[in-house]
């Protein structure tokens, strides 16, 4: 049983944004399998009530495009904003944890950025609707949306003037990866894209005035070819399933990849038709997703550690601006990856001023206090920021964060000893410097405001 419970905190830790105490409780007479189906089955439901994000309408988008250009900017950035905090909100209160982490997963996979939050917040919920379903429905939505034609050029690709740039990224970085294709390949997919685009109303269409009609041959096989035609030809290639299954395990398992783990999972994914419940239902049941070497190794995405602290302890912002200054000085701007290849990830997250950050924010958040931030800004960043400040002038915010520490401290069952509370909050093994921690601090509150301060917390 003590197994079982190690092993259902780091499948929380992984395929959640962490476990709270409560849920530890609920699910610590589980087994492994029945812990994983009941991560699915609260993600199960996809009604426009859990869909949504943002609550933008064509209607509030055609508002912003009238009176000046002033008064559109303030529009836009006010969309942007509601956006990005609505998605965090979402993440950190709702019982589909697993559909969140996933959304999480596709959003920088299908990485694109659009000034237009109405487009933003069509891709996110055809990644949400998708994101535990089925990649190929997941890929021609994406393919679809004016977000990614935008962002990718392909509203510009038309016959005797193709734009390679969708064709290319849909390749290196959607499907096959690198070394499986030819410029040639590029070429012709971009011939088989043209006509492709979407309409003032930001539904897709596909323009037969500005279509190729001709031949052409790509990987191998040859007809007159459209865009479907293309994606359908990239998943009969096996290099496309262990493309995604690569990333997906440096995502939930391990930086360093294992050919061995990532070939099991290709064979999964290929023969079930790219369904992605049964490959993640096949990683989250392996004895190697368990294995210490795999366990607390991970360093947490920005979004993943805001949204890990605002779950564990029920936090509400009373001004939710501070989130986004959060998730800039920390390298992380939801919708905003710094380029189509998304955030690198890993120890790419961590630099000097940003782990100076991760170790005082959840201090700063659980007692309400103060903050400064400073430094460099991207300046598509200021489109969430709303600020007219000096690049390298210091701001101090003050966090007006609301704890429930009522409810954190009811969700920790009594007979919880300090070293089980560290267990739970902190995902890497106890190191000498936490036990004593564990050792010098009675107070519970001051415990876990110490732990959470840790760079043990900045693990998963």
């Amino acid at each position: 049983m003590v197994s079982n419970i190690k092993h259902i905190r780091h499948l929380y830790a992984r395929a959640s944004f962490g476990i709270r105490f409560e849920e530890l409780k609920q699910a610590e007479n589980l087994s492994v399998k029945e812990a994983v189906a009941g991560l699915f089955k609260a993600s199960e439901d996809i009604s426009p009530a859990n869909i949504i994000a943002g609550n933008i309408s064509y209607k509030n988008f055609l508002l912003a495009n009238e009176g000046t250009k002033k008064m559109f900017l303030q529009e836009q950035r006010q969309q942007e904003k509601a956006l990005n905090i609505d998605w965090v909100n979402k993440m950190s209160t709702s019982d589909a944890q697993l559909r969140e982490k996933m959304t999480l997963f596709w959003h920088n996979h299908f990485a694109c950025r659009t000034p237009n939050a109405w487009y933003a917040q069509q891709l996110n919920n055809i990644q949400r609707s998708n994101a535990i379903g089925n990649f190929k429905t997941l890929l021609m939505g994406v393919s679809k949306a004016p977000a990614m034609l935008q962002f990718l050029n392909n509203q510009q690709n038309q016959k005797n003037h193709p734009n390679e740039n969708f064709a290319r990224e849909l390749m290196e970085l959607f499907t096959i990866g690198r070394g499986n294709y030819t410029e040639q390949d590029v070429k012709e997919s971009a011939r088989a894209f043209t006509g492709w685009g979407f309409n003032k109303e930001g539904s897709f269409v596909a323009r037969p005035a500005l279509h190729d009609t001709g031949q052409k041959t790509f990987l191998g096989n040859t007809g007159n070819f459209g865009g479907e035609d293309i994606i359908n030809i990239l998943l009969t290639k096996k290099e496309t399933a262990r493309f995604i299954c690569t990333k997906l395990y440096k995502y939930f398992v391990n930086e360093v990849p294992d050919a061995l783990h990532i070939n099991a999972m290709a064979d999964v994914f290929y023969s079930n038709n790219y369904e992605i419940k049964p490959l993640l239902e096949f990683v989250f049941t392996a004895d190697w997703f368990y294995a210490d070497k795999n366990t607390g190794n991970l360093i947490k995405a920005p979004v993943e550690f805001i949204v890990g602290l605002n779950r564990q302890f029920y936090i509400t912002y009373q001004n939710p601006d501070v989130v986004l200054q959060f998730e800039r000085a920390l390298g992380q701007v939801l919708f905003y990856p710094p380029n189509v290849a998304g955030w690198p990830g890993g120890k790419n997250w961590i630099d000097s001023s940003s782990l100076m950050y991760r170790i005082k924010i959840p201090s700063t958040v659980l007692n309400g206090g103060v903050i400064e931030f400073s430094g460099k800004v991207d300046p598509e960043d200021e489109a969430f920021i709303a600020t007219t400040r000096n690049q390298k002038q210091a701001v101090t915010t003050k966090v007006q964060a609301e704890v429930d520490w009522d409810r954190f401290f009811k969700s920790i069952p009594k007979s919880a000893s300090k070293t089980t509370i560290a267990q739970t909050i902190l995902a890497p093994a106890l190191t000498s410097s936490v036990t004593e921690i564990i050792n010098k601090t009675n107070d519970t509150k001051a415990l876990v405001i110490e732990l959470v301060s840790t760079p043990e917390y900045q693990l998963c």
